[in-house]
């Protein structure tokens, strides 16, 4: 059987070598980096002996992932922390919208809409295990429960902006568009439903957790399932060209589409180059690292409990402010997304000093500094805040860029969720994964798309598995 090579050591690059070298296959990961991880690494980005997120931070597609949990990354030392509050979405006045694991709390907690949360998510939430090998396939495919996706992929298809119609108050409103934001889409455009029913689902299903020691565990954890089955890891190794790579043997590439064209483009059909070519990005992101002494002042008790925060205010501010992003300019008052993971983890902090991530999204390739409208942002429902900052690193869009090529203009979900992207992504093909003969692809730009679940990589796997007749 041949060596299966893979270019990118991100979690869906690690997942197809974990998957494959389980099966048999001699397998090669390379990054061009010191370390592994893509968007899985931790380090102390603020010099206070705190572990921070680099980039990717809270995981409710991850813990139930089934290629997870058939890599049983468990026993490879992974281990998941549960924060008391899953999300808060903070509002004027002291006001949240909230969620936690247990949707009949979560509806008893949003009063007169508790029951519109309850018919929406509940039937879903119940149903979400066993939609896992449905949800997690590219959308085009023969469903295993028909009913179950049905219920669940209806209202994927509506805009935010219309479920939101659904909720009479101001915490139920904000509460599911914060989390439809995830999408970084345009409240009224058609599917931007879809990423904030998978999250809402898998909250009350799983939790939303955070690994223990950093999301750098979730990639040493699949890095030894990997090199316990045979396969070898190769840091520090940069492949500027597949003709680096043996000739007659299998490529995956774990980057974007545009890096698939700068490795390979040579060796594509003309037509694969030009649909990879044409493939939209979007959004990016500006995130602050903070090291923050005794954690953040936030007005509502519920959000100083939760591993993650919602930053925006109304719903009506979050539908303005990404319509503006999507139009190229950048909003006075983004949307931010605020990671608490120490709350989970305490092992983060470095005794009353805690880790803080927030990212907000701005246009693609940003080249602003957003930091003094993020502070503000987030003393707006938490005042006192700026004070108890000891420490902070910016990431700007081209950071992101630099720091993983994947990240184009700095989109960090690896592509733009339009209507089309979200059912068929890369390019237009039952098979999404196989590029030409002989090369893959199975990065977040392939279904079902970003977070750290693996599967892009899992499924890509199965595709080689299935050509090398395994």
């Amino acid at each position: 059987m041949p060596q299966v090579h893979i270019v990118g050591s991100g979690p869906n690059g690690l997942t197809c070598a974990a998957v494959l070298a389980r099966a048999g296959v001699e397998v090669t990961v390379y990054e061009a980096g010191s370390t592994i991880g893509g968007g899985t690494r931790s380090v102390d980005l603020t010099g206070q002996g705190l572990i921070h997120d680099v980039c990717s931070a809270v995981h409710p597609m991850a813990v139930a992932s089934p290629a997870f949990l058939e890599l049983d990354l468990e026993a490879h030392g992974l281990e998941w922390c549960f924060p008391e509050v899953d999300l808060a979405h903070p509002l004027d006045g002291g006001r949240a919208g909230v969620m936690v694991r247990d949707i009949e709390m979560t509806a008893a907690g949003l009063g007169e809409d508790g029951k519109a949360w309850a018919r929406l998510f509940g039937p879903s939430a119940r149903a979400f295990p066993k939609l896992g090998g449905d949800i997690n396939q590219p959308i085009i495919h023969f469903p295993e429960h028909p009913i179950s996706l049905a219920r669940f992929g209806i209202p994927s298809l509506a805009p935010a902006s219309t479920l939101a119609r659904g909720f009479s108050t101001d915490e139920g409103r904000a509460l599911f568009g914060g989390v439809a934001a995830h999408s970084f889409s345009p409240m009224t455009r058609m599917m931007s439903s879809a990423v904030g029913m998978a999250l809402i689902c898998a909250g009350h299903a799983w939790g939303w957790p955070v690994a223990r020691g950093g999301s750098q565990s979730i990639a040493d954890a699949l890095a030894s399932v990997i090199t316990s089955s045979g396969g070898r890891i190769e840091t520090g190794r940069l492949i500027r060209s597949i003709d680096d790579l043996p000739a007659g043997e299998p490529v995956v590439f774990d980057t974007s589409p545009a890096g698939v064209v700068g490795l390979a483009g040579h060796r594509m059909p003309e037509g694969v180059r030009k649909a990879f070519q044409r493939y939209e990005y979007g959004p990016a992101a500006f995130k602050l690292d903070l090291a923050v002494e005794d954690g953040i002042p936030w007005e509502s008790e519920a959000a100083r409990k939760a591993g993650t925060v919602h930053v925006i205010g109304s719903f009506e501010e979050l539908v303005i402010s990404e319509h503006e992003t999507h139009a190229g300019r950048m909003p006075e008052r983004p949307f931010i997304l605020v990671g608490q993971q120490y709350l989970a983890d305490p092992s983060r902090s470095n005794g009353n000093l805690h880790p803080v991530w927030a990212y907000a999204h701005v246009p693609n390739g940003f080249t602003g500094d957003a930091t003094e409208a993020m502070v503000s942002q987030i003393e707006r429902f938490a005042p006192g805040f700026r004070d108890r900052i000891r420490g902070e690193t910016a990431m700007y869009p081209e950071d992101f860029a630099q720091y993983n090529a994947n990240y184009v203009g700095g989109d960090i979900v690896a592509g733009a969720n339009t209507p089309r992207q979200m059912v068929f992504r890369p390019r237009v093909t039952l098979n999404p994964y196989k590029v030409t003969e002989g090369i893959w692809i199975c990065s977040a730009a392939t279904p079902p798309g970003g977070g750290v679940h693996g599967m892009g990589g899992a499924n890509a796997a199965r595709s080689i598995l299935s050509t090398l007749g395994s």
